[in-house]
């Protein structure tokens, strides 16, 4: 009986999806609005080495499974995660386009990366879990809630929407290598808490860094607007608290979100466009 979780009709397989972001990225891109616009940024900033950390993790087990469609899903997840972070390289050098010391905000990152990769696997597998649950958990809003992406660029939307469509694919993959090769509900609870932590972190970090050289940093109104897109109304991480904190219950699994209509009726829109983006 196979280990892996991934449902019939889901393919994990990289698309070779390109996207020209350099004169959006000039801009506040996202709704001509300051806050939203280094949000969003944010992120991005913390996805090439994040995801290079989540195949190093897996990799570290990739040995031990024994299970060919699992070993298969694990191999597509590396592709997958290689050409995001690509493809976010290439989008967080065209913000210094727009005066960012991009090289500043990843080297903070790198220092607690590096930290990161002297952990023991079984903590490094499992702190990748926990990255995993945030981007599936953010992948479904961003597809499903249209306030995420509303009075943002074609371009712009189409990056974030095939990030979430392939996040949302292989959101169960380091799970179920987890689950076969270390298995510790505690530990995985536990380290759940760090991530939440670090990620929170570094995400505020990274925002303020964008806010400072838009010289926007002490501006109440700007915070004011930015707290009330976030947690006020439309409040977008605050709708999606239960589905974060569904972690932390035991048995937990991320399959237990069954979003495969939204993953399809999502990879049917952006293959208008991206007809590379169909056929894995």
């Amino acid at each position: 009986m196979s280990v892996s979780s991934t449902p019939e009709g889901v393919e994990i397989a990289p698309r070779h999806v390109s996207f020209e972001l350099d004169d959006e990225l000039k801009t506040l891109w996202h709704s001509n609005n300051v806050f939203r616009t280094a949000f969003f940024n944010a992120l991005s900033l913390q996805f090439p080495d994040g995801e290079q950390q989540f195949i190093n993790a897996v990799r570290l087990y990739r040995d031990k499974i024994k299970d060919p469609k699992l070993a298969a899903e694990v191999r597509g997840f590396i592709g997958q995660e290689a050409l995001h972070g690509r493809e976010h390289r290439r989008y967080n050098e065209a913000l210094k386009s727009r005066g960012y010391d991009v090289d500043a905000i990843d080297a903070r990152f790198r220092k607690h990366m590096d930290w990161v990769e002297k952990l023991p696997p079984n903590r490094q597998l499992a702190g990748t879990c926990g990255a995993e649950h945030y981007t599936a958990v953010l992948a479904n809003a961003i597809l499903s809630d249209p306030e995420w992406m509303q009075s943002v660029s074609p371009k712009m939307r189409e990056l974030w929407r095939w990030h979430a469509i392939e996040e949302t694919e292989h959101k169960a993959v380091a799970f179920d290598v987890y689950r076969q090769c270390v298995g510790n509900e505690r530990l995985r609870k536990i380290v759940f808490l760090f991530v939440t932590y670090n990620f929170t972190k570094y995400t505020f970090l990274n925002t303020c860094s964008m806010l400072r050289h838009e010289g926007k940093l002490w501006s109440l109104r700007t915070w004011l607007d930015g707290i009330n897109f976030l947690w006020g109304k439309p409040g977008i991480v605050r709708k999606c608290l239960p589905e974060f904190m569904a972690y932390l219950k035991t048995g937990f699994h991320p399959w237990e979100q069954d979003n495969r209509a939204l993953l399809e009726k999502s990879l049917d829109e952006l293959s208008e466009r991206y007809p590379e983006a169909k056929s894995a």
